[in-house]
């Protein structure tokens, strides 16, 4: 077991009404292993209560740092950190010129694995501590990421990117060797030998990835839809109402589905643990639908303001009620930091929601990119407990060391913080990866 005494930040359990974030000044934080050897949280409080109880535990003084749980990140595309600050006029263009040129490099066994450690170092020296991420359609990029992660032993989860038609052609699944079983059949096989291989190993989670509907083939979303129904513990995740050139294209190519959205319905691939990025241009049907099925949302704000795709509709999401929580979307997003994609966030309540002029706290926004991602991951104990995404007792801990005084300009600002919001924003808006010390995982060395 350890301690640690610093100023602390975690989140209150959330159903309805506000979120709650505590913060203790002075804080003891005591980590150690559960019965299966995973570091959890064993206690957190103030120091005056908690130090009595754990008096026997090796302190770390961390005074002056502010320790918080590690960011979640869901949705963040593996190979595209080289395609990061691309000019593009939209999205389609943007993944003709530049995404898919760029994935097709990940074919190589080398190239993935150097991919997979720049990519984690950057999640890490970020703050992120557990990703939803896409590989491409090539297994060798699957394999690369899981093994880098599983290296740190990081909550990672990823799977075989699905695209069998209308991409280049050497950027689609592939038949098997021979061409004894055609592209289509063999994406299925090979997702669910990954699945085998990688799913439940350590802190490893595997994701069924159509790219997005446009993509794939009636078959293989059926197929899909029917591994998600034979693994109801995998995850699933892609993409959906993002662009309204997007969204038209989907309506051709399914017009037999009520909306863009209903399309996955239709296929069996709408549940818990199912994560659709954007989410953008929806109706209220739409919203029921994510709401009745379980499904969650992963806000991409930096990535939507970047490719001028459109806002988050918080209002609508809140109204009706179905789970969200923020991500990256690298390389379309334009940073690995939370702190970026939390302005961005801050900026999207702001304009074009259903009520204009929104105000995102920023208790809710760093809830939206921890606990409130860690929700929608579902990730829980014996208990019934959400353990991603927070420091209360029986979560895993990952959790990230802030030092306040990083920046001058951080130092100059945080100081004058008169309350627990100022002090959040004033990070929000100042923060980058400088802001974050240290990054601790639940097992394994400091990144």
């Amino acid at each position: 077991m350890k301690a640690y005494r610093a100023s602390l930040l975690w989140f209150a359990p959330h159903s309805e009404g506000p979120v709650q974030a505590l913060y203790e000044e002075d804080g003891m934080l005591v980590v150690g292993p559960d019965a299966k050897g995973l570091q959890v949280v064993q206690a957190i409080g103030p120091w005056r209560e908690v130090s009595g109880r754990y008096a026997h535990v090796p302190v770390e003084d961390l005074r002056g740092r502010i320790i918080a749980p590690g960011f979640v990140d869901l949705h963040v595309h593996f190979p595209q950190t080289n395609v990061i600050g691309s000019p593009a006029s939209g999205l389609l263009p943007w993944l003709e010129n530049y995404t898919f040129p760029e994935e097709k490099r990940f074919a190589s066994i080398e190239h993935g694995a150097e991919g997979a450690q720049f990519f984690v170092d950057e999640l890490l020296r970020n703050g992120v501590t557990t990703a939803l991420a896409f590989a491409t359609s090539h297994t060798a990029s699957v394999n690369a990421l899981f093994a880098e992660a599983q290296a740190r032993s990081m909550r990672m989860i990823t799977g075989l990117c699905l695209m069998d038609r209308h991409a280049p052609a050497d950027l689609l699944n592939q038949q098997s060797a021979g061409g004894h079983v055609d592209a289509t059949l063999q994406s299925l096989m090979d997702s669910e030998a990954l699945i085998h291989h990688w799913h439940g190993k350590d802190r490893l989670g595997y994701a069924i990835t159509p790219r997005f509907a446009p993509t794939s083939t009636d078959a293989q979303l059926r197929g899909a839809g029917e591994l998600a129904a034979r693994y109801s513990d995998v995850w699933i995740q892609s993409h959906v109402a993002e662009n309204k050139d997007e969204i038209a294209w989907a309506r051709e190519l399914f017009p037999q589905s009520r909306s863009y959205l209903a399309t996955y319905a239709d296929f069996g691939l709408m549940r818990e643990r199912a994560v659709y990025a954007h989410c953008i241009h929806f109706d209220d049907d739409d919203r029921a639908l994510m709401r009745d099925t379980g499904s969650s949302a992963a806000i991409s704000p930096t990535s939507n303001l970047f490719l001028g795709s459109g806002f988050f509709d918080y209002e609508g999401a809140d109204r009706v009620g179905f789970g969200y929580g923020l991500a990256s979307d690298v390389g379309g997003g334009t940073s690995f930091s939370p702190f970026h994609t939390m302005l961005a966030a801050y900026y999207v309540g702001r304009e074009g929601q259903t009520k204009p002029g929104l105000s995102l706290s920023p208790q809710h926004l760093w809830w939206q990119h921890t606990a409130g991602a860690g929700q929608v991951l579902g990730v829980k104990n014996e208990a019934g407990q959400s353990i991603v995404g927070n420091l209360l007792p029986g979560c895993e801990a990952d959790f990230v060391v802030l030092n306040p005084k990083a920046t001058p300009l951080l130092a100059r600002k945080t100081a004058l913080a008169s309350n627990l919001d100022e002090l959040l924003f004033s990070m929000i808006v100042l923060g980058d990866d400088r802001l974050v010390e240290r990054t601790v995982i639940s097992q394994g060395p400091s990144a």
